[in-house]
């Protein structure tokens, strides 16, 4: 669990909503914290998304940064705050939610909660580094259908927000390996924007990028035939970046 503050130290009305998203070659994962409590005399179990009240030595970003840490082990992940929530009943769903609200000790009172989404590779290679906490996994995106409070809703924002961003900024990049094939490019930006993309529109967008590079390199033992290799350079994008990645569906 995240590491206990005293309510002393806490801005009771601000939180920050951590949407992690997990990107592996065929699926797009969330992670998730479970929830468990004593509810109406049974032991009850559900998912909500990581967050915490912002303390009052921290600024919004710094908040985020934290929760992270705390629950992945890791520092210095990219963070993109889009969305700041504060309606009335968002606490007030559920009983249940109020139920855990006691059970932890924080005040049952409307927080204005600011949502922030990151994007990680985790692929078996990577997944190794993190020191995830033992009540936190990840899950596909697909099969969440129920969170705590109003996280489904934060989420489904957060899942928009990326994909809107993934359209026009090279954040897809950080996800592949340093040299990768067109396949590797157009399944990515499948997975994530949850489409499927006509294969040779895609090519020809993605040959007009100066930025998307050839090499003179290609896979080596595949049954198929050898794709190309390609890089991505981010000085040439930061030259010619009003060339759009957006592919348009």
């Amino acid at each position: 669990m995240l590491q206990e503050t005293p309510v002393s130290g806490l801005n009771l009305h601000v939180s920050v909503d951590c949407v992690v998203f997990g990107f592996e070659f065929g699926k797009l994962n969330v992670l998730l914290l479970e929830r468990k409590m004593m509810f109406q005399g049974q032991e009850f179990k559900d998912l909500k998304l990581p967050g915490d009240l912002v303390r009052k030595d921290e600024d919004l970003d710094t908040a985020a940064a934290r929760v992270l840490k705390e629950l992945t082990g890791l520092e210095n992940i990219y963070l993109k705050q889009y969305a700041a929530i504060g309606t009335p009943n968002r606490l007030t769903r559920l009983e249940r939610d109020m139920e855990w609200l006691r059970q932890i000790g924080h005040p049952e009172e409307v927080v204005v909660t600011v949502a922030y989404y990151s994007l990680l590779n985790i692929d078996q290679e990577r997944i190794n580094k993190f020191q995830l906490q033992e009540d936190v996994k990840w899950y596909p995106v697909s099969q969440i259908k129920e969170l705590a409070f109003d996280h489904m809703e934060i989420l489904a924002d957060g899942l928009e927000a990326l994909r809107t961003e993934l359209r026009s900024n090279p954040i897809g990049f950080e996800l592949l390996p340093s040299k990768f094939t067109l396949s590797q490019l157009q399944k990515l930006y499948e997975v994530i924007l949850g489409v499927t993309l006509d294969k040779r529109n895609f090519r020809k967008k993605v040959t007009n990028m100066p930025y998307v590079i050839p090499i003179n390199e290609k896979e080596r033992g595949v049954s198929h035939k050898p794709a190309r290799y390609y890089i991505f350079n981010k000085k040439v994008y930061e030259k010619t970046r009003k060339n759009s990645l957006d592919f348009a569906v």
